[in-house]
């Protein structure tokens, strides 16, 4: 198992099956509506807060999952405070487990910002790791802004390209994907406003790569 503190709010965990050898844990149905579940989630949880000091004692939190391989699981945590119950050593309030497979079988993705920085951060990223080339990985990105919030349209998605994963998997790191539909691109297309036209990422790492 490994821990990435990714903000004060948000962390990343891996978690690979051997990492259950001794548990009669199956990561594919580890969605935490079992005693059993949340048992090891709790256990994961008071980890992160040893380890990265993440604690989530009085926070509703909200878990996004994907799989990163078939024998690797990754879910993000990010907390959130609940103003009506904010004193610690309140029960953690749980949000619904989002599974992620946003690349599966899709050609196209949406995602979410939150702000400016977080593109450029995530272009930056991609930029310095080694290990993900993005080369024939799509075939467009565009950067809209829309209601106060950035989404990057990534099209022409081969979803057969060896860095697949690794890509998406870092990209969740500094957004969130999102389950809007092709309506939602078309009305960008004519309300939003365009940041970045044609190559984002690839102008966001020319551009604001550190």
């Amino acid at each position: 198992m490994k821990i990435e503190k990714i903000t004060e709010n948000k962390i990343k965990i891996i978690l690979k099956q051997e990492d259950f050898k001794n548990k009669s844990i199956n990561m594919r149905n580890m969605f935490f509506t079992t005693s059993e579940y949340q048992n090891l989630f709790l256990e994961i949880l008071n980890i992160a807060k040893k380890e990265v000091d993440f604690d989530t004692d009085g926070h509703k939190l909200l878990i996004e999952t994907f799989f990163q391989e078939d024998d690797i699981f990754v879910f993000m945590i990010t907390k959130y405070l609940d103003n009506t119950n904010a004193q610690k050593n309140k029960p953690r309030k749980y949000l619904t487990v989002k599974k992620k497979t946003p690349f599966a079988n899709s050609s196209y993705n949406i995602c979410e910002f939150n702000t400016f920085d977080d593109f450029c951060e995530f272009c930056n990223y991609i930029n310095k790791n080694n290990n993900i080339n993005i080369k024939y990985l799509f075939k467009t990105s565009i950067l809209y802004f829309y209601n106060n919030t950035y989404y990057l349209v990534i099209e022409g998605i081969n979803v057969n390209n060896n860095f697949i994963n690794s890509f998406f998997s870092s990209l969740l790191e500094f957004s969130s994907f999102t389950t809007l539909t092709k309506n939602f691109k078309y009305k960008l297309e004519e309300h939003g406003k365009i940041i970045m036209k044609n190559n984002a990422i690839n102008n966001g790492i020319k551009y604001f790569s550190k």
